[in-house]
C-alpha cells in the first residue's frame, strides 16, 4: 500500500435508474453499504441515495470531510449522449419519450458532481468510472481471486450491454464489449413486461415461473428477435421492439409474433406466459453459456467473475457452474445497479489510486454480504418498551433451541439479526424461516406471508459441510446466486397421474423430503451457511439438524410483496403484524404474535401493498 493512501476513505454512489446505494471502502476494506430503499421504504428507489450515505458515514463515526473520493458508478454524459443520438435516429416517433426523460436530465442527471457536493456537503474529489467497469470492479476486487476472466451482463450502462475482460492483481481489463441497442437483459426484460411484470423488479418472475412452461417459442425467438453467434454476441431485431424510442419494451409486432398483446399486470397467469418465460430463459442460459465459453478460450484463465443484473439470473448461474468451463465462479451478491456503488468505490482504490490488492484464502473480501445496519439488543430494547410490547428475553443459546422448535412445530418467524445484507437477497439477518420439510409451507408462506404469486419458489438455507448430501452441488453458494437440483436420493417419485399433470397444476406436488424448497423441475436456489460470517444463523440450522434431523430450513426475504426488505426493529414489527407470521424473534427477544395489540391505523396497508 503507498504511504500516501493510507486511512483514505471512499465513497461509492450509484443512483438515477434503478436501486440506488452507498458504499463506504477505507483503505481498501469494505466498511459498509446498503439500498437507499431500506430506508425510504420505497422498492427499487432509484432517488439520490442521501440516506444510504448517510448510514456510511455514521456506521464508522465520518464526517462528510473525512471522505477523500466520492465515485459515482457511470458517466452521465455518455449516458446522456446515448439518448440523444437514440432518439435523433428514432425522430419524431420517440419524442414523447423523449420529452418524458429530459426533464430529469436537465435538473439532475447532468449535473451529477454538483448534485454530489449539494446532497452530501461536499467539496473534495469526484470520479467517474464507466457503469461496466463499476460492475467489473464490483465482480472481481471482492473475489477471492489474484486473476480471473471477468464478464459484466446488464440491460445498459452508458453504451454497453455486456463487456468481458480480465483481472490481475489490483487492475482490470475490459477488452471486448456489446453496445445497445443489442442487450441480453433488455432482451429478457421485453419478455418481463410482456408477461405482465415490472421491469427491473420482476425478472426473478420469469425465471420462476419458466419451470412450468415448454420451451415452444425458443425457435421464434431465435429465428426472428435474434442473431446469435457461437461465441454468444448477437443482433436483435429492433422491429419488434419498443424500447429504443416509445413507453413500453416491446410493439404490436412482437404481439402478432407471440400470439396476442402482452399479459395485463395482476391479470390471470396462462400457459402462454409459462411458456414464453420457459423459451426466453433457455435462450438466456444458451447466450450467456456461449459467451462463458468464448471468455473462456480468450482469456484463458481458470476462474470467472460475473455481475451486472443478468448475473442475478442463478438459473444460468448453476448451468454455467454444472458445465465447469471454468474451475471456481464467484459472482457479486448485489450484481445489479446497487453493486454498482461498491464497484466504483473500489475501482478508485485499486484501478485509480493504484493500491495494492491483499486476497485471503478461500474466502472473499464481501464479508458474506452483511454491511447494513444493525441494532443491538439494547436497541431493541428500547424500541419494545417504547411501544409498550409484549415480549420475553432469553439467552442467546436457549433463543436458537426455542426458535428451532418453532420451526419443527410448523411456525412461520421473522427472523431479525445483525447487519442488513447489501443485495436483493436476505442471508439470515432480514429472513422469514421455516420448515422445509413441510408440504404445506410453500403455498402458507406465499399467500398469508408474502402476499404474492403462489408459483414463487422459496429458497433453502443449508449447512455448507452438509450441502452436498441434498443438492447436486459441490462449492459454497453463500449468497443464494446458484440453482442446483435436489439429489436423487431425497426425491420423491412422481405416480403415473402426477406425471400427467401440465402448467400450474404441477404446483402442490410434493417432490422430495424438502417440498417447500423444491421448485417443480426439482431444483432449489441454495444458500449454504457457515460459522464464519454469521454463527448465529449457522447455529439455529445446526441446532435445527441436531434435533430434527434436517440441515436445511426455508429462508425467503422479511418483507412483502411490493415492499423493501425490511431495515429496522420498527420495520420488521410491522411486517411482523401485518401477516400471519406467527414468531417474531429480534436479536435474542421472542415475539409472540397472540399476545400483540393490533396495529393502529393500519387498515389500508395491504391495498397499499398489493401491487408489485
Amino acid at each position: 500500500m503507498n504511504e500516501i493512501n493510507k486511512n483514505m476513505n471512499i465513497l461509492g454512489i450509484s443512483a438515477f435508474y434503478h436501486d440506488s446505494a452507498a458504499c463506504l471502502v477505507t483503505d481498501g476494506e469494505i466498511i459498509s453499504a446498503a439500498q437507499e430503499e431500506r430506508f425510504t421504504r420505497k422498492k427499487h428507489d432509484f432517488r439520490f441515495p442521501v440516506n444510504a450515505a448517510r448510514f456510511c458515514l455514521e456506521y464508522s463515526k465520518l464526517e462528510i470531510d473525512d471522505i477523500d473520493i466520492v465515485a459515482f458508478y457511470d458517466k452521465p454524459f455518455l449516458k446522456f449522449e446515448r439518448l440523444l443520438e437514440t432518439y435523433l435516429t428514432y425522430a419524431p416517433v420517440g419524442i414523447k419519450s423523449f420529452i418524458k426523460a429530459m426533464p430529469l436530465w436537465i435538473k439532475q442527471k447532468l449535473w451529477i458532481k454538483d448534485l454530489i457536493k449539494k446532497e452530501l456537503g461536499y467539496e473534495g474529489k469526484v470520479i467517474f468510472p464507466e457503469h461496466h467497469e463499476s460492475h467489473a470492479a464490483s465482480a472481481f476486487y471482492p473475489s477471492p481471486f489474484n486473476d480471473a476472466a471477468i464478464l459484466t451482463l446488464d440491460g445498459v450502462g452508458e453504451w454497453t450491454t455486456t463487456s468481458y475482460g480480465i483481472g490481475e492483481g489490483n487492475r482490470i481489463n475490459l477488452i471486448a464489449d456489446i453496445k445497445y441497442p443489442h442487450s441480453i437483459g433488455l432482451l429478457y426484460s421485453a419478455f418481463t413486461y410482456f408477461t405482465g411484470f415490472r421491469v427491473n423488479s420482476g425478472e426473478y418472475k420469469v425465471m420462476g415461473l419458466a419451470p412450468y412452461g415448454e420451451p415452444k417459442y425458443v425457435d421464434v425467438i431465435m429465428n426472428e428477435l435474434i442473431n446469435l453467434k457461437d461465441d454468444g454476441s448477437f443482433k436483435m431485431n429492433m422491429k419488434y421492439f419498443n424500447y429504443n424510442a416509445g413507453l413500453t419494451m416491446t410493439n404490436t409486432k412482437f404481439a402478432r409474433l407471440f400470439g396476442g398483446p402482452p399479459r395485463k399486470p395482476e391479470s390471470q397467469l396462462t400457459q402462454r406466459e409459462m411458456d414464453l418465460a420457459r423459451s426466453v430463459q433457455e435462450v438466456t442460459e444458451e447466450i450467456m453459456l456461449r459467451m462463458v465459453r468464448h471468455v473462456k478460450k480468450k482469456t484463458g484463465k481458470n476462474n470467472l467473475c460475473l455481475a451486472g443484473g443478468v448475473a442475478l439470473n442463478c438459473v444460468a448461474n448453476g448451468k454455467i457452474l454444472r458445465e465447469k468451463i471454468f474451475d471456481e465462479i464467484w459472482i457479486q451478491p448485489a450484481a445489479s445497479d446497487a453493486g454498482g456503488a461498491l464497484g466504483a468505490a473500489l475501482f478508485a482504490w485499486y484501478q485509480y489510486l493504484g493500491n495494492e490488492r491483499k486476497i485471503e484464502a478461500d474466502d472473499d473480501l464481501q464479508k458474506g454480504s452483511y454491511l447494513g445496519p444493525e441494532f443491538s439488543d439494547d436497541e431493541i430494547k428500547i424500541f419494545l418498551d417504547t411501544n409498550n410490547l409484549s415480549y420475553s428475553k432469553l439467552e442467546e443459546d436457549d433463543v436458537i433451541e426455542k426458535t428451532a422448535d418453532l420451526i419443527n412445530n410448523q411456525k412461520v418467524i421473522g427472523w431479525f439479526q445483525g447487519r442488513m445484507e447489501f443485495g436483493p437477497r436476505s442471508l439470515g439477518n432480514r429472513s422469514i424461516i421455516g420448515d422445509a420439510r413441510s408440504p404445506e409451507m410453500q403455498k402458507k408462506m406465499n399467500l398469508k406471508i408474502k402476499f404474492r404469486e403462489s408459483f414463487r419458489p422459496f429458497a433453502p438455507s443449508v449447512l455448507e459441510e452438509k450441502v452436498s448430501e441434498y443438492f447436486d452441488i459441490y462449492t459454497p453458494s453463500p449468497y443464494m446466486l446458484l440453482v442446483a437440483g435436489v439429489q436423487r436420493d431425497k426425491r420423491k417419485d412422481m405416480t403415473d397421474e402426477e406425471n400427467k399433470l401440465f402448467g400450474i397444476e404441477k404446483l402442490n406436488i410434493k417432490r422430495s423430503v424438502i417440498p417447500a424448497v423444491t421448485h417443480v423441475d426439482y431444483s432449489a436456489r441454495i444458500q449454504t451457511v457457515n460459522g464464519k460470517h454469521n454463527k448465529k444463523y449457522y447455529n439455529l440450522i445446526k441446532k435445527f439438524d441436531e434435533k430434527f434431523n434436517c440441515p436445511v430450513i426455508i429462508n425467503t426475504s422479511f418483507n412483502v410483496r411490493g415492499e423493501p426488505i425490511v431495515c429496522t426493529p420498527e420495520d420488521a414489527y410491522k411486517c411482523f403484524m401485518r401477516t400471519e407470521m406467527d414468531f417474531l424473534v429480534m436479536g435474542n427477544f421472542i415475539l409472540d404474535k397472540k399476545d400483540q395489540k393490533p396495529l393502529e391505523n393500519d387498515t389500508n396497508w395491504r391495498k397499499e401493498f398489493a401491487l408489485d
